[in-house]
């Protein structure tokens, strides 16, 4: 595992066959369906950096305000600890995606700026 590189970035969407309809025509990302994830669509780009758009009740829906980048680490509680001790804040906790795609979180930094964590375990 590669502590801090981007692990995942993810775009709301509010429908996401237009939104695989888009990507696909005009950048050429491939997209797959997750078993068991119907409100969320799996992309990678040419040269493999994945993410994906959530049509689910967790996403805020698409804004102006931009996607959610995830930064990959080895431990999302530690991490999110470390993030409060620098006056950031927890939005969404250590979070459970599947046994396949890991687990995730939300959180502020310290000047407002939402991020996520992304981790296989």
């Amino acid at each position: 595992m590669a502590q801090g590189n981007v692990a995942h970035i993810e775009f709301a969407s509010s429908n996401l066959a237009a939104s695989r309809r888009f990507y696909e025509r005009i950048f050429g990302w491939h997209f797959e369906e997750a078993p068991g994830m119907e409100e969320y669509l799996m992309f990678a780009t040419p040269n493999g950096q994945g993410g994906g758009f959530d049509a689910g009740p967790r996403s805020s829906g698409p804004s102006a305000t931009g996607p959610i980048l995830h930064i990959e680490v080895d431990d999302i509680d530690a991490t999110l600890a470390r993030v409060s001790e620098m006056g950031g804040k927890t939005l969404v906790p250590r979070t459970k995606i599947s046994d396949e795609h890991g687990h995730f979180a939300l959180f502020l930094d310290n000047v407002g700026n939402r991020l996520g964590l992304w981790s296989p375990r």
